[in-house]
């Protein structure tokens, strides 16, 4: 009961700082500025995450595959808004990397 308990409390000190912004500013009217900037952050937060992983997945001794596969993904995102096909071309490009170059 114990382990129940601690889990609910765990939940809702994780999920209530994240649900009060939405719930408490839902109608606020925010300058032009502050909402395109806010508009940014999940993209800055994405790279953020993902460009560790980029120079990690591979290992360093298969850093260009890595690199090769990291610039055909970011070529795949600038003609397509489809994040499955990102993902896809970059995970299929490290796969030809290290086929061709290993």
């Amino acid at each position: 009961m114990e382990m129940i308990l601690l889990v609910l409390a765990m939940g809702a000190v994780t999920y209530l700082p994240r649900m009060a912004p939405l719930t408490l500013m839902q109608n606020a009217v925010m300058p032009q500025l502050i909402r395109s900037f806010f508009r940014f952050i999940p993209y800055a937060a994405l790279g953020a995450l993902i460009f560790p992983g980029i120079l990690t997945s591979a290992g360093p001794e298969r850093m260009p595959a890595a690199g090769i596969g990291a610039l055909l993904a970011v070529g795949v995102a600038l003609v397509s808004e489809n994040v499955m096909l990102v993902v896809a071309a970059g995970i299929a490009g490290v796969f030809a990397a290290n086929l061709l170059l290993y």
